[in-house]
Protein backbone atom coordinates (compact mmCIF):
# COMPACT_ATOMS: atom_id res chain seq x y z
CA UNK A 1 0.00 0.00 0.00
CA UNK A 2 1.65 3.67 -0.70
CA UNK A 3 1.22 6.59 2.16
CA UNK A 4 -2.17 7.99 0.30
CA UNK A 5 -4.16 4.70 0.42
CA UNK A 6 -2.88 4.34 4.20
CA UNK A 7 -3.60 7.98 5.07
CA UNK A 8 -7.17 7.82 3.28
CA UNK A 9 -8.11 4.34 4.75
CA UNK A 10 -6.86 5.43 8.75
CA UNK A 11 -8.53 8.87 8.23
CA UNK A 12 -12.07 7.22 7.11
CA UNK A 13 -11.24 4.83 10.27
CA UNK A 14 -10.62 7.78 12.42
CA UNK A 15 -13.76 9.34 11.19
CA UNK A 16 -15.69 6.63 11.96
CA UNK A 17 -14.59 5.65 15.34
CA UNK A 18 -15.95 9.15 17.23
CA UNK A 19 -19.06 8.85 15.05
CA UNK A 20 -20.34 5.22 16.04
CA UNK A 21 -18.43 6.01 19.61
CA UNK A 22 -21.24 8.26 19.93
CA UNK A 23 -24.22 6.43 18.25
CA UNK A 24 -23.38 2.85 17.62
CA UNK A 25 -22.69 1.14 14.85
CA UNK A 26 -26.21 0.21 12.97
CA UNK A 27 -27.71 3.83 13.43
CA UNK A 28 -24.48 5.23 11.70
CA UNK A 29 -24.95 4.97 8.12
CA UNK A 30 -21.67 4.90 5.32
CA UNK A 31 -22.75 8.36 3.99
CA UNK A 32 -22.68 10.22 7.33
CA UNK A 33 -18.94 8.97 7.47
CA UNK A 34 -17.81 9.95 4.55
CA UNK A 35 -19.07 13.04 4.44
CA UNK A 36 -17.99 13.60 7.48
CA UNK A 37 -14.53 12.15 5.97
CA UNK A 38 -14.81 14.06 3.13
CA UNK A 39 -13.82 11.37 1.01
CA UNK A 40 -16.24 9.98 -1.70
CA UNK A 41 -18.25 6.22 -1.12
CA UNK A 42 -16.04 5.22 -4.45
CA UNK A 43 -13.17 5.57 -2.27
CA UNK A 44 -14.32 3.47 0.76
CA UNK A 45 -14.93 0.19 -1.41
CA UNK A 46 -11.48 0.66 -2.39
CA UNK A 47 -10.54 0.35 1.45
CA UNK A 48 -13.51 -1.86 2.49
CA UNK A 49 -15.73 -4.46 0.78
CA UNK A 50 -18.77 -3.89 3.48
CA UNK A 51 -20.08 -1.80 5.86
CA UNK A 52 -19.26 -5.09 8.32
CA UNK A 53 -15.68 -5.44 7.25
CA UNK A 54 -15.32 -1.44 7.69
CA UNK A 55 -16.48 -2.60 11.41
CA UNK A 56 -13.78 -5.08 11.59
CA UNK A 57 -11.20 -2.72 10.42
CA UNK A 58 -12.62 -0.40 13.28
CA UNK A 59 -12.05 -2.34 16.14
CA UNK A 60 -9.10 -3.78 14.82
CA UNK A 61 -7.93 0.46 15.45
CA UNK A 62 -9.07 0.03 18.33
CA UNK A 63 -7.67 -2.46 20.21
CA UNK A 64 -4.18 -2.24 18.51
CA UNK A 65 -4.49 1.44 20.19
CA UNK A 66 -5.78 0.21 23.30
CA UNK A 67 -2.75 -2.49 23.94
CA UNK A 68 -0.36 -0.18 23.21
CA UNK A 69 -1.33 1.72 26.25
CA UNK A 70 -1.01 -1.40 28.53
CA UNK A 71 1.97 -2.57 27.10
CA UNK A 72 3.56 0.77 28.35
CA UNK A 73 2.55 0.06 31.30
CA UNK A 74 3.85 -3.62 31.64
CA UNK A 75 7.03 -1.84 29.92
CA UNK A 76 7.44 0.60 32.66
CA UNK A 77 9.93 -1.26 35.05
CA UNK A 78 10.28 1.97 37.55
CA UNK A 79 7.13 1.43 39.02
CA UNK A 80 5.83 -1.72 40.92
CA UNK A 81 3.26 -4.18 39.68
CA UNK A 82 0.61 -2.95 42.10
CA UNK A 83 1.12 0.64 40.60
CA UNK A 84 1.22 -0.42 37.17
CA UNK A 85 -1.87 -2.48 37.76
CA UNK A 86 -3.55 0.49 39.24
CA UNK A 87 -2.55 3.07 37.03
CA UNK A 88 -4.55 1.17 34.39
CA UNK A 89 -7.94 1.06 36.33
CA UNK A 90 -7.37 4.28 37.14
CA UNK A 91 -6.76 5.52 33.20
CA UNK A 92 -10.29 3.51 32.31
CA UNK A 93 -11.95 5.48 35.62
CA UNK A 94 -11.02 8.75 33.99
CA UNK A 95 -11.73 7.76 30.28
CA UNK A 96 -15.00 6.39 31.17
CA UNK A 97 -15.80 9.29 33.60
CA UNK A 98 -15.25 12.22 31.18
CA UNK A 99 -18.51 14.06 30.72
CA UNK A 100 -20.34 12.79 33.53
CA UNK A 101 -20.27 8.82 31.95
CA UNK A 102 -22.34 10.12 28.87
CA UNK A 103 -19.83 9.99 25.92
CA UNK A 104 -18.90 6.32 25.37
CA UNK A 105 -15.13 6.46 24.46
CA UNK A 106 -15.37 2.60 24.51
CA UNK A 107 -16.23 0.41 21.51
CA UNK A 108 -16.14 -2.67 23.46
CA UNK A 109 -18.99 -1.56 25.72
CA UNK A 110 -20.41 0.51 23.00
CA UNK A 111 -20.76 -2.34 20.25
CA UNK A 112 -20.52 -5.59 22.28
CA UNK A 113 -24.14 -6.33 22.64
CA UNK A 114 -25.23 -4.44 19.12
CA UNK A 115 -23.14 -6.26 17.00
CA UNK A 116 -22.16 -9.16 18.58
CA UNK A 117 -25.67 -11.03 16.86
CA UNK A 118 -24.98 -8.71 13.75
CA UNK A 119 -21.96 -9.88 12.66
CA UNK A 120 -20.13 -12.90 13.52
CA UNK A 121 -17.01 -11.67 12.11
CA UNK A 122 -17.11 -8.59 14.34
CA UNK A 123 -18.25 -10.37 17.64
CA UNK A 124 -14.90 -12.49 16.76
CA UNK A 125 -12.84 -9.63 16.32
CA UNK A 126 -14.54 -8.04 19.83
CA UNK A 127 -13.85 -11.50 21.64
CA UNK A 128 -10.19 -11.99 20.42
CA UNK A 129 -9.47 -8.57 21.30
CA UNK A 130 -11.23 -8.60 24.89
CA UNK A 131 -8.83 -11.69 25.47
CA UNK A 132 -5.80 -9.62 24.28
CA UNK A 133 -7.00 -6.90 27.18
CA UNK A 134 -7.16 -9.64 29.59
CA UNK A 135 -4.20 -11.23 28.83
CA UNK A 136 -2.37 -7.93 29.04
CA UNK A 137 -3.95 -7.01 32.41
CA UNK A 138 -3.21 -10.73 33.78
CA UNK A 139 0.51 -9.86 32.99
CA UNK A 140 0.50 -6.84 35.01
CA UNK A 141 -0.76 -9.10 38.07
CA UNK A 142 1.73 -11.48 37.53
CA UNK A 143 4.26 -8.72 37.59
CA UNK A 144 2.66 -7.50 40.68
CA UNK A 145 2.84 -10.69 42.40
CA UNK A 146 6.55 -11.50 41.74
CA UNK A 147 7.69 -8.47 42.86
CA UNK A 148 5.61 -8.74 45.49
CA UNK A 149 3.37 -5.99 45.48
CA UNK A 150 0.12 -7.95 45.31
CA UNK A 151 -1.24 -10.74 46.90
CA UNK A 152 -1.17 -14.28 45.28
CA UNK A 153 -3.74 -14.17 43.03
CA UNK A 154 -4.24 -16.49 40.23
CA UNK A 155 -3.77 -13.59 37.38
CA UNK A 156 -5.71 -15.02 34.43
CA UNK A 157 -8.94 -16.02 36.99
CA UNK A 158 -8.19 -12.61 38.38
CA UNK A 159 -7.71 -10.47 35.40
CA UNK A 160 -10.58 -12.18 33.84
CA UNK A 161 -13.01 -11.34 36.75
CA UNK A 162 -11.59 -7.66 37.41
CA UNK A 163 -12.32 -6.83 32.98
CA UNK A 164 -16.05 -8.41 33.64
CA UNK A 165 -16.03 -5.96 36.84
CA UNK A 166 -15.06 -3.24 35.16
CA UNK A 167 -16.69 -3.74 31.74
CA UNK A 168 -20.42 -3.81 33.29
CA UNK A 169 -19.29 -0.69 35.66
CA UNK A 170 -18.92 1.50 32.74
CA UNK A 171 -22.18 -0.36 31.23
CA UNK A 172 -24.17 1.12 34.08
CA UNK A 173 -22.36 4.48 34.13
CA UNK A 174 -23.75 4.66 30.76
CA UNK A 175 -26.69 3.92 31.74
CA UNK A 176 -27.19 5.78 35.11
CA UNK A 177 -25.20 8.80 33.46
CA UNK A 178 -22.83 8.86 36.80
CA UNK A 179 -19.65 7.27 37.87
CA UNK A 180 -20.84 5.63 41.23
CA UNK A 181 -21.04 1.84 39.19
CA UNK A 182 -16.94 2.94 38.31
CA UNK A 183 -16.16 4.23 41.48
CA UNK A 184 -16.98 1.07 43.51
CA UNK A 185 -15.35 -0.81 40.98
CA UNK A 186 -12.05 0.73 41.97
CA UNK A 187 -12.87 0.53 45.39
CA UNK A 188 -13.23 -3.38 44.90
CA UNK A 189 -10.04 -3.30 42.56
CA UNK A 190 -8.05 -1.71 45.29
CA UNK A 191 -9.53 -3.58 48.37
CA UNK A 192 -8.47 -6.61 46.78
CA UNK A 193 -5.19 -5.67 45.77
CA UNK A 194 -4.47 -4.28 49.03
CA UNK A 195 -2.07 -5.96 51.53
Amino acid sequence: MNLRHDNTRQHIIDIGYGIIAGKGFSSVGLNEILKTAGVPKGSFYHYFESKEQYGQALLEDYFANYLVGIDELLQAEAASGHERLMRYWQRWLDKQCAAACSDQKCLVVKLSAEVADLSDAMRITLRDGTDQVVARIAALIEAGVADGSLPPLAPQATAQMLYQLWLGASLLGKLHRNSEALSNAMQFTQTLFSR
